[in-house]
Parts: C-alpha cells; sequence; structure tokens
C-alpha cells in the first residue's frame, strides 16, 4: 500500500496547480506580457530547486553527470514549459476549473496508456474493464462540466 504521506503530498502539489495558474496569470499582467510569466516562475523555480537540493542531498547536481544524458530526457522541461505557458496564457481565458479540468483528464488518459504499453520506460500496468470504466466516466464528467459551463454563460 502507497504512504498516506505520499498520497498527501501528491493530492498538496496538486492543489497547488490552479493556484499556479493564477498567480502566473497575475504576474505576467504585472510584467505587461504573459510569455515573460513562465520566464519569471522558472526563474524562482530554479532557485528554489537548487535550495532543496542542497537542503537535501547536501550537494548540487554533477556537471559531468550531464554527458550521460539523453536528449530526449531533456523533453521534460520543455514538457513543463509548455505546460506553465499554457496555464498562464489559457487560464484566464477559458477559466482555471476548465484548464485544470482538460488538463487533468488527459493526463490520467495518457497516463492510463502509458502504464499499459510501458511506455518511455515505464512498468508495464495492464489496463483493466475497472480502470477503463473509471476513464469513461472522467470522459462523461469532462463533457458535463463543459455543457455546465456552455449554460451558464447563456
Amino acid at each position: 500500500m502507497i504512504s498516506t504521506r505520499l498520497l498527501l503530498w501528491a493530492a498538496l502539489a496538486g492543489a497547488f496547480i490552479p493556484v499556479m495558474a493564477i498567480l502566473n496569470g497575475r504576474l505576467g499582467r504585472a510584467i505587461g506580457e504573459g510569455v515573460h510569466a513562465p520566464v519569471v516562475l522558472f526563474g524562482v523555480s530554479a532557485v528554489f530547486s537548487l535550495a532543496c537540493a542542497l537542503f537535501f542531498t547536501r550537494s548540487l547536481p554533477d556537471l559531468q553527470a550531464f554527458g550521460n544524458i539523453r536528449p530526449i530526457d531533456y523533453l521534460g522541461g520543455v514538457i513543463v514549459g509548455f505546460y506553465v505557458l499554457s496555464a498562464t496564457l489559457l487560464a484566464p481565458r477559458i477559466g482555471v476549473a476548465n484548464f485544470i479540468v482538460c488538463a487533468v483528464s488527459a493526463q490520467i488518459i495518457v497516463s492510463v496508456v502509458i502504464d499499459n504499453f510501458g511506455l518511455l520506460g515505464a512498468a508495464v500496468r495492464p489496463v483493466s474493464l475497472t480502470k477503463l470504466l473509471g476513464v469513461g466516466l472522467l470522459i462523461v464528467g469532462l463533457v458535463i462540466t463543459q455543457v455546465a459551463d456552455a449554460k451558464s454563460r447563456g
């Protein structure tokens, strides 16, 4: 069984995502350009990450180890940048809830595909009929939220 402490940590990280979208949108407006907000965010994030690395490991990444990194493994940084830029620009336009519902739904669907096929080196975790039912309900929920949103806007 997975530790409750780890599950709570994961939930907290997820809870901060819509907060980040709002704050980054505000940051973009404050500096006059939404596309610049992720630049500031990642600068702050780099300082925070370095501080965490020093606190938890008492060291920084070994620069010589960078020679062992495959180019595709850097793509995670591009993906995070794309996500933050998307949240910054889209959440103010489509609403935080709409952005998060769409983003999380896509995350879960892609995660199920990755687990089922063991893509990108992930452990294979075959999809069960119950899990497919859950994903189907998720898609139904996504459609319902969008219909409800459209009706509330007239």
